[in-house]
C-alpha cells in the first residue's frame, strides 16, 4: 500500500482533516525560506493532537545538524525529511536518530549521485519543491529507487498516473493540496488520499 504523506500543514483543523481522510504522515516545515513555515511548539501541538497513528515528519534545508536535531526533539517528529546538498555524514548523523526522508531532484537520479544509507529512503521531488510542477515520470522509470516516494506537483487529477507509472512507497503533496498557502482545501486532500488509496 503507498503511504501518503500531507505536507506543509500548518494547523489543527487540517491536521484532523488530513488524518481524518486516511493520511500516513503529516509535513511540518522548518525551512526558513518556506511561507508554510511553523514553529516546533505548533509542530508539537498539532502532532501530537492527531495521535499516533500518524507519522509527525519534519521537513529541513541545509540548517545545522544540531538546529535539525533540536527542533525534531522539541517538535516531538516520528521522521525528519532533509533537502538541500548535504554531506553523507549529516545524513547518517540524522538517520542515528530519525528515520530519514532524502530529498533528490531528477539530476541525481540520473547521474546515479545517490549513496545508500541505512535508515534512509529516498525522496524524487521537483527541482523547486513546493512550485506545483510535476515530473516527467516516464522518463524517471529506469532510475526510480524501488521502494522510493515521491513528490513534486501531485494533486487529485494526476496522483494514479504517478503511482501506476513508478510504484512509489509514498506519494507527498503540498500547494495542489491548497485553498492558499499554509491553509489545505479539505475536498482536495480527501480527493488526493482515495486516489492514491484506489491506485
Amino acid at each position: 500500500m503507498v503511504k501518503v504523506k500531507i505536507c506543509g500543514t500548518t494547523n489543527l483543523p487540517d491536521a484532523l482533516h488530513a488524518a481524518e481522510a486516511g493520511a500516513d504522515a503529516l509535513g511540518f516545515i522548518f525551512a526558513p525560506v518556506s511561507k508554510r513555515r511553523v514553529t516546533a511548539q505548533v509542530a508539537r501541538e498539532v502532532g501530537l493532537s492527531v495521535g499516533p497513528s500518524v507519522a509527525r515528519v519534519g521537513v529541513f534545508m541545509g540548517q545545522p545538524l544540531d538546529e535539525v536535531l533540536r527542533t525534531a526533539e522539541a517538535a516531538r517528529c516520528s521522521a525528519v525529511q532533509l533537502h538541500g546538498p548535504l554531506p553523507g555524514v549529516y545524513v547518517e548523523a540524522v538517520a542515528a536518530y530519525y528515520p530519514v526522508l532524502r530529498v533528490l531532484g531528477p539530476e541525481d537520479l540520473r547521474t546515479g549521485n545517490v549513496q545508500a544509507v541505512p535508515g534512509v529512503t529516498l525522496m524524487l521531488d521537483a527541482p523547486q519543491p513546493g512550485s506545483g510542477q510535476p515530473l516527467d515520470w516516464s522518463a524517471l522509470v529506469p532510475h526510480f529507487p524501488p521502494g522510493g516516494w515521491l513528490a513534486g506537483g501531485l494533486g487529485p487529477e494526476n496522483v494514479a498516473r504517478a503511482v501506476a507509472t513508478l510504484r512509489p512507497g509514498g506519494v507527498d503533496a503540498v500547494s495542489k493540496l491548497e485553498a492558499s498557502p499554509g491553509i489545505k482545501n479539505p475536498q482536495a486532500v480527501k480527493a488526493f488520499v482515495d486516489a492514491v488509496k484506489h491506485a
